[in-house]
């Protein structure tokens, strides 16, 4: 019985390998699957001078997430999967809920919030498009922060990335927003026991001219949703010493902007696989 599940698991594990394959060649992106063990993606430029610091777990993440969005200039624009308007992003003594931080900080300039529309089916907990749509309207209710549902995918894909730009001078790229969904994201690094499941995660905050290279993601994204044409961002000045690159995973026909799709993500990982020389962890 044990061999005629591995040669099952074999038999479909090739069959999606040589689709995928297929699909990449003819979308131009095969380079993905077979680049050198060095350098870098075919993605937006490598970027000199810039900070990248990294955040372990919600406790340190919403701290510099509302510290940067409550000094904001000019704008805010975050992108997300997921998000619960009464999530307290502050907490203790004073404690905040997201809705109330986007509310304040739209008062003064334009916050624009782009969330994944949800599951078309209703089969996952808490993210059909109907339960989606009600939490908007919790979050923009007597607010100027301009939100749209993005509900452009693949089947059984969804939207899963975690951005925000301040000013185009600071961006938070993570895997943490401000949900509980699937468990509580302000976790500690200690995780320490509590009555609702926590949640592991990290994230990191960047500075320097690698943030305008997430901010026209974002504006090529909203553009695509919303048809507003937001103003080009400008590289920021050096902000540290760190070479680094932007890469992502857009799938072909879903924007515009990018009818063969980005694979880039996918590139980055086979390069970094068959460059390693004592250790691989994951």
């Amino acid at each position: 019985m044990f061999n005629v599940d591995r040669l099952a698991g074999e038999g479909l594990e090739y069959a999606v390998r040589r689709h995928h394959a297929r699909r990449l060649k003819k979308l131009g992106w095969e380079r993905a699957l077979d680049p050198s063990p060095d350098g870098w993606a075919a993605a937006y430029p490598v970027r000199t001078g810039n900070s990248i610091e990294v955040l372990i777990d919600g406790e340190q993440a919403f701290p510099a997430i509302t510290e940067a969005i409550a000094g904001a200039r000019s704008h805010v624009h975050y992108a997300g999967w997921y998000i619960n308007p009464d999530f307290g992003i502050v907490r203790g003594d004073e404690e905040l809920a997201v809705r109330d931080l986007l509310e304040e900080t739209a008062r003064r300039i334009p916050v624009r919030v782009l969330m994944w529309a949800g599951a078309p089916l209703p089969w996952r907990y808490e993210t059909s498009r109907p339960d989606v749509h009600d939490r908007a309207v919790e979050l923009c209710r007597n607010s100027r922060v301009h939100y749209a549902a993005d509900s452009r995918e693949r089947p059984l894909h969804c939207h899963h990335e975690k951005i925000i730009v301040v000013d185009d001078e600071v961006a938070f790229v993570d895997g943490i927003e401000p949900t509980v969904a699937g468990g509580d994201r302000f976790d500690g690094n200690d995780h320490r026991h509590r009555d609702e499941r926590g949640w592991h995660d990290a994230g990191t905050r960047l500075r320097g001219p690698i943030v305008a290279d997430v901010a026209d993601h974002f504006r090529m994204r909203w553009k695509e949703v919303v048809g507003e044409e937001l103003p080009a961002p400008k590289p920021s000045a050096p902000q540290g010493n760190v070479e680094a690159q932007i890469v992502r995973t857009v799938p072909e026909k879903i924007y515009r902007a990018l009818p063969t799709g980005d694979f880039s993500i996918l590139e980055s990982y086979t390069r970094a696989l068959r460059s390693a020389r004592r250790l691989i962890y994951i």
